[in-house]
């Protein structure tokens, strides 16, 4: 088993591996930057270290971390999720320093990571994709004609891409000539390459991903599904286990597939395989996440399973202790992302000082944070600054659950997403379970909701004022 782990990563996900590690008697290491050095995962690992001033270049030097892995005496390495998780060249230092990499092998991460060699693979093990070009495109014209052949609209893709970036929907040849040069720019940029493929756009579909789990010695596993369909410009707001929306029929086979995709590509250690469903109740293969994901929550409360503790005991050699038959689901359960974002203002980032911070409680409600009152959330990093996750036995009873937890939750100091996921709960489509991709587009109105500060915060406010007006 490994002894001794670095975390590299911070925030929420490095709080949340501190945790797991805790129970399992494992030693942790925290990394922090400069503007990190107040961050709770600093307070609660067993070890911190500082990679240096810049706020970003640390977590994305992979030769340092790991050389800083060897030196505090680990034995196991976890990338959580961002930054290098899915960057190849980490498990392959790894690997080289005898560190035992938390998650699948350099080579499947780097198989998987590339969009037209993932395509290729799934086409092979007999998994759907979405109809598109068999590989990267050569020039506009290739991409003019298929799109021609497929039929409009189309998407066009980074090949390395992820997390919604370097993707467009095009409606016609106009904006695919227009938007081609983009998207390889904005490849090249952001994941140095400017590869790219074409696929026919699935028009208004709901995004359901399968959470896997598959030692070193061939078993896999799902965990069932999660419903991601509630989310802006391809960035998850809300997730679901399972998906309200799914038939017992349909949630076997998407099952099925995944670990088929799984199995397939040799994969070891947590992943999640992506899949779109059309209105016809279709599904196709979209991406396969190496690494954890920020949802995993969601199926531990409807599953028991403690994923991350999952991902260490795989990256120790140990096999599966579950077979597919022993995993059993009770209730749904429901993830907020709650992000330092104004929604009134187009989700721009608000970042700065928490003055107060309440998390909420009761039957089946979690809180995975990475906060506290006077904790100063810094403008370098992702704006989310906790999750909340809300289980109950069904969808009925899940809801208004989900809203007495949001109504408790208090985030003060900077505009959060909380009234807005308020809003979303009182929608007569949400509450009916009717929902895809194209939810939020289709209902601006949830942005005009009313907020007013309780009467705690503005008391402390004038506290602070008359404190500091008379030098107390």
């Amino acid at each position: 088993m490994i002894n001794k782990i670095l975390i590299a990563n911070r925030g929420e996900i490095a709080v949340r591996i501190v945790r797991a590690c805790r129970e399992m008697g494992i030693r942790s290491v925290a990394i922090f930057s400069e503007a990190d050095r107040h961050a709770l995962h600093v307070k609660k690992a067993d070890e911190a270290y500082s990679i240096g001033p810049d706020p970003v270049a640390g977590y994305l030097n992979a030769h340092r971390i790991v050389n800083l892995a060897r030196e505090t005496g680990c034995d196991g390495l976890h990338p959580g999720y961002g930054f290098l998780s899915e960057n190849p060249l980490l498990a392959e230092i790894c690997a080289r320093r005898n560190i035992r990499f938390i998650g699948p092998s350099a080579a499947v991460i780097r198989g998987m990571g590339d969009k037209t060699e993932a395509r290729r693979s799934m086409i092979a093990a007999g998994v759907p994709v979405v109809p598109g070009s068999e590989g990267n495109l050569d020039d506009l014209d290739q991409a003019l004609e298929i799109a021609g052949e497929i039929g409009y609209p189309v998407m066009l893709k980074a090949t390395s891409g992820g997390g919604g970036r370097g993707i467009r929907r095009c409606e016609n040849a106009t904006e695919l000539r227009r938007n081609y040069d983009r998207v390889i720019s904005e490849a090249t940029k952001a994941f140095g390459s400017a590869d790219v493929f074409l696929e026919k756009c699935v028009v208004d579909p709901r995004h359901i991903e399968v959470q896997i789990l598959a030692d070193s010695q061939g078993h896999a596993i799902h965990l069932f599904e999660r419903d991601c369909s509630i989310q802006r410009r391809h960035q998850k707001l809300i997730e679901i286990a399972p998906s309200p929306q799914l038939s017992e029929e349909q949630r076997a086979r998407i099952g099925e597939y995944a670990v088929r995709a799984a199995t397939a590509v040799g994969y070891e250690n947590a992943g999640t395989v992506e899949f779109l469903m059309d209105s016809e109740e279709n599904f196709y293969f979209m991406e396969m996440n190496t690494r954890l994901q920020v949802e995993h929550t969601v199926t531990e409360v409807i599953t028991g399973i403690d994923i991350v503790q999952e991902q260490i005991r795989i990256a120790s050699g140990l096999e599966l202790r579950y077979s597919q038959n022993d995993i059993q689901r009770r209730g749904i359960a429901m993830e907020f992302r709650i992000n330092a974002e104004d929604p009134k203002n187009d989700f721009l980032p608000s970042f700065g000082k928490i003055t107060r911070y309440f998390a909420p409680g009761g039957p089946g409600v979690r809180t995975d944070a990475a906060i506290y009152s006077g904790y100063v959330i810094p403008p370098f990093y992702d704006s989310m600054c906790a999750k909340l996750v809300v289980w109950a036995l069904d969808w009925d009873e899940l809801l208004p659950r989900a809203s007495r937890a949001l109504h408790d939750m208090g985030v003060y100091g900077v505009r959060t997403t909380i009234p807005y996921y308020m809003e979303i709960l009182k929608t007569p489509d949400f509450k009916a379970g009717r929902f895809n991709t194209s939810y939020v587009e289709q209902h601006p109105e949830l942005v005009n909701y009313t907020t007013s500060r309780p009467t705690r915060e503005l008391a402390a406010v004038v506290a602070s004022a008359v404190a500091a007006h008379y030098g107390f």
